[in-house]
């Protein structure tokens, strides 16, 4: 990552309450995530009011208004609970700080929110259940009408040279306190060419804000991160999507909250309120009418737009919820979350004990519910038991059969950043230690990208000494090495191993000079 000369400075176009996760419906005819501005921070939908669990009092839940959350507004499943004598008092808060500092002093007893603003505010309580990841919903998109040059990240380096000639620094907008500026910060710190700290940052409080500035003439914005449904329509006017929660679909995970005092006290009443909500689930997967019924009734949603909000959000059911818990991949996604905070500033230390964040204990009735049900049904519908089991999801891990020539000429993303040196040994394709450790570190971050949507180009280059031909067959063979060795390590894109020689030596330095010795991993997308 490129070194940081301080914040850059903030422009606040919009002082926008902050929300979390995928789409959110605002009016008739889009999807948002954040509130109109008018509109009251505290809503509640609550069980009938004779039923209680908690001091007398119905179990208060804070969230927003984030269409994965439908399940916990709806009535049906309310009065599920409420045959269960549990009671839930659903409210919105939709400033992240508040939401956890109200489980923490006890004004609420759970909440649902995003991963990464669990590792931020540091709630008293625990992740109990995983929700939802969103899996397209969020997007970066460049500004090709504006800047024709602008088509991959790997052009921004030649944009912000320029603008700074001209004294025109370029802008990046985006919804503040969501998982726009998550995935804005993720690009920061996992692209070499993208860097905040090159834009002048203008924060608004929603999506529409940030389009609506987008297309203003004349404007110095390259760079808008955006949700449904102004991504596709932003894609339809020419701009350039480079990068979507597709592409990287376990960024973006919503989770569910207990706190402490509540896990104490109140164990039974966390594990029927999980067991209820994921019957819910299951059933929305046998039935997926029935769910794009519950969204499009809970936002006030056509069918059409309700059905695009289903294509992306990918729901947990309980056993991939517990699979993630016990096989230690949430405490990978944990470490990888703060990993990025802790690089953007956001955090200051990795957790050392990232199971400490969140317990199964509360799913294991609702496992053995889901686990039933897939018994009686995988002989005569295996899909749906697949589904349920949580092995087949919206986006898969296998990468599909490209070709040679479409690998070359597929659309660029961008160059990863490289942590360390990719190092061979003097004249030679074997790696020294320093390059596997560095290749080791890369490939756990290469792994977070969707193998379906995002292949990969290694591309060699060396320093002007000897021959050309004999630089290009050095620069092919590295080159090579570095696909062999990331395959190793589990790393199952398509990949594609270039040689440039000493063609391409990096600006402002001497052909001769050994810096010219590098790999680049780029990005490039794989066309649907």
């Amino acid at each position: 990552m490129a070194t940081r000369k301080g914040p850059p400075p903030i422009v606040f176009i919009a002082a926008g309450l902050g929300v979390i996760g995928g789409l959110y419906y605002y009016g008739r005819d889009f999807i948002k995530r954040s509130p109109n501005p008018a509109t009251p921070t505290a809503q509640s939908t609550s069980a009938p009011s004779n039923v209680s669990t908690v001091d007398g009092t119905p179990l208060t839940l804070l969230g927003d208004t984030f269409s994965g959350y439908s399940t916990f507004r709806n009535s049906e499943f309310l009065d599920t609970l409420g045959d269960r004598d549990i009671a839930l008092s659903y409210r919105d808060e939709f400033v992240q700080a508040t939401r956890a500092e109200q489980l923490s002093n006890g004004q609420a007893d759970l909440i649902v929110t995003t991963l990464d603003q669990v590792l931020r505010h540091q709630p008293d309580g625990q992740i109990i259940g995983l929700l939802d990841r969103t899996v397209g919903a969020d997007a970066v998109v460049l500004n090709t009408p504006r800047f024709s040059s602008l088509r991959s990240l790997n052009d921004l380096d030649a944009l912000v040279e320029q603008s700074s000639t001209s004294g025109q620094p370029l802008s990046i907008v985006y919804a503040a306190d969501t998982p726009s500026e998550y995935l804005a910060r993720v690009l920061d710190i996992r692209f070499e060419s993208f860097n905040l700290s090159n834009f002048e940052l203008i924060e608004v409080a929603e999506a529409s804000e940030a389009w609506d500035l987008l297309q203003q003439p004349n404007n110095t914005i390259a760079i808008a991160v955006l949700w449904e449904p102004f991504v596709t329509r932003a894609e339809r006017e020419g701009y350039t999507v480079v990068l979507s929660s597709e592409d990287a679909p376990n960024a973006i995970l919503d989770v569910i909250v207990a706190s402490d005092r509540v896990i104490a006290n109140h164990s039974g009443d966390l594990s029927d309120l999980l067991s209820a909500y994921y019957r819910r689930i299951d059933s929305n997967l046998r039935d997926s009418g029935q769910l794009r019924q519950q969204i499009q009734e809970d936002g006030g949603l056509s069918q059409t737009e309700a059905s695009a909000v289903m294509q992306g959000i990918d729901f947990f059911t309980s056993v991939e919820a517990d699979r993630w818990m016990s096989d230690g991949t949430l405490s990978r996604r944990i470490s990888s979350t703060a990993a990025v905070l802790v690089l953007s500033g956001q955090m200051d230390t990795v957790p050392d004990n990232p199971e400490a964040l969140y317990s199964a204990q509360f799913l294991s009735d609702s496992v053995a519910n889901t686990e039933t049900l897939i018994s009686l049904i995988e002989a005569d519908n295996p899909e749906l038991a697949q589904l349920l089991a949580g092995t087949v999801s919206t986006t898969t891990s296998s990468a599909p059969a490209v070709s040679t020539a479409s690998l070359q000429s597929a659309p660029t993303i961008g160059n990863l950043q490289v942590r360390g040196e990719v190092q061979f040994a003097t004249g030679s394709a074997q790696l020294t230690p320093v390059g596997r450790q560095t290749l080791d570190s890369l490939a756990e971050e290469m792994k977070e990208f969707n193998p379906q949507t995002v292949a990969v180009r290694a591309i060699g280059h060396t320093s002007r000494t000897g021959s050309a031909d004999l630089n290009v067959r050095l620069s092919e063979q590295r080159a090579e090495t570095v696909v062999n060795y990331l395959k190793s390590l589990g790393v199952n894109h398509n990949m594609l191993a270039e040689g440039r020689g000493f063609n391409e030596p990096l600006a402002n330095v001497a052909p001769a000079d050994a810096r010219n010795q590098r790999t680049e991993i780029r990005l490039v997308r794989l066309q649907s």
